[in-house]
């Protein structure tokens, strides 16, 4: 634990350039007295450290100060590289050197242990080439003109601030300030159609918590599958959510959002599911399976 301290300790004043003790208490939980042992600790360990008195004294790093690889366990060596590893996936150039130059560095190897393919079966380019435009735009506070498809069939351009990429329910989303809407919106990334980097470059601002959870309503859904369907049951929901009855059956209760989605996923198990609550979601599937049978009766 104490090691662990200490590597945040400088790692802190190497972002921070000083810091005040009481200012160390407070972050790292700990006494006073106790981070003053911790910087005695660290100039026993060879670290340049040191305190200065006064109205603008504190707690320093000697300028130029590098951080050595003997601060660093094996253990936390290797999650170095392996943090890198995954974060290599994006056939980033620079990202890549970077690996390898701490791989050499710590005398470890590189394992290549993880591969994630951010594109759809088929062409893959498009989708890569997207993602990393958008990672780009995120880094850098670059304004993005996209062609979105809406849930409503229509397909709308729009300049947003792209916030944040997030992995959620197996698909991709962009976090971004909408300057049509002036509010932060999320666009699923399949249905970005066409994208375009500008020239425009914007201050960063904070995804609202209380947006992003009302962002979209998610009431309990609750539903019953056979017990030949556990393949896709289990793929969909977390096992913390399924609850098996004595005929097998299986019952799923999740917060789902609702809408065209919810919908489309409930149908796209075809006659092995059943809803179970809530009861407007009961009905509105047997309108669209009403709806179904009328199509292919014609």
């Amino acid at each position: 634990m104490q090691e662990s301290r200490l590597f945040r300790i400088v790692y802190y004043l190497l972002e921070k350039g000083q810091a005040t003790a009481p200012e160390l208490a407070e972050r790292f939980e700990v006494s006073v007295r106790t981070i003053y042992r911790d910087i005695d600790s660290l100039s026993a360990a060879g670290i340049p450290i040191y305190a200065e008195a006064g109205r603008n004294g504190g707690i320093r790093l000697m300028t130029g100060f590098v951080l050595d690889q003997a601060v660093l366990s094996e253990e936390e060596k290797k999650e170095i590289l392996s943090a890198l590893q995954s974060i290599n996936i994006t056939q980033n150039v620079g990202e890549s050197q970077t690996l390898q130059k701490l791989s050499a560095l710590f005398a470890l190897p590189s394992e290549n242990w993880l591969e994630v393919d951010f594109a759809r079966w088929g062409d893959q380019k498009f989708d890569n080439e997207k993602f990393e435009l958008l990672k780009k735009a995120v880094i850098h506070c670059k304004s993005v003109r996209i062609r979105y498809a809406g849930a409503d069939g229509t397909e709308r351009e729009r300049v947003v601030q792209p916030h944040k990429l997030v992995y959620k329910s197996k698909a991709w989303y962009l976090k971004a300030f909408c300057m049509e809407k002036q509010e932060m919106r999320t666009f699923k990334l399949n249905r970005i159609l066409h994208y375009e980097m500008l020239e425009e470059s914007f201050v960063c601002r904070s995804f609202p918590k209380e947006a992003e959870e009302a962002e979209i309503d998610c009431p309990p859904v609750t539903l019953r599958f056979p017990k030949e369907m556990a393949y896709r049951v289990y793929d969909e929901f977390d096992k913390t959510q399924i609850r098996k009855e004595e005929n097998g059956d299986l019952i799923a209760s999740a917060a789902m959002p609702e809408g065209a989605w919810l919908t489309g996923f409930i149908l796209s198990f075809g006659t092995q599911v059943e809803v179970l609550s809530p009861a407007h979601l009961r009905e509105e599937i047997a309108r669209q399976a009403e709806k179904i049978v009328e199509k292919y009766k014609t």
